[in-house]
């Protein structure tokens, strides 16, 4: 099994940016609890981080030259302005689960809409960094 794990904007900047919302970890021990429990789960994970659309696009869309079975996607911000993003999941097909380390539907108005919701198997806001970890649970569950 393959998973994409694909982050948005603004996420390399984990533990420096709003720590009270985002928390202290880095995003290279988000990384590392991820690698892990793939590991240990025998899941084969590509982990992706852009602050740039168009390349979150293009690595959507590589997924279904890859071989992959799931993606786990943290938009961040373009998850609220992205018909593109939602363009290229709805074109590769794939069991798509969408986490938000905050929980967006608490914060700013404009947060609370989600353009890719719609086409996510599921939605996990506001469970920190261990939200990733369910996200790739719920997967492995599916895809079995």
């Amino acid at each position: 099994m393959k998973i994409f794990v694909i982050n948005g904007p603004n996420l390399n900047m984990l533990g420096m940016r709003e720590p009270d919302i985002y928390g202290t970890q880095n995003y290279e021990s988000l990384c590392r609890m991820i690698t892990d429990y793939c590991g240990e789960k025998g899941v084969e994970v590509d982990l992706f981080q852009s602050n740039h659309e168009g390349v979150i696009v293009d690595k959507i869309q590589s997924a279904l030259f890859e071989d992959v079975d799931g993606i786990v996607i943290n938009p961040a911000a373009y998850t609220h302005t992205s018909v593109a993003i939602l363009d290229a999941l709805k074109c590769v097909k794939i069991p798509t689960v969408e986490v938000h380390i905050s929980d967006i539907n608490r914060r700013e108005e404009f947060r609370k809409k989600s353009f890719i919701t719609p086409i996510c198997k599921k939605t996990i806001c506001g469970k920190g960094l261990i939200g990733y970890i369910e996200a790739i649970e719920f997967l492995i569950e599916k895809i079995k």
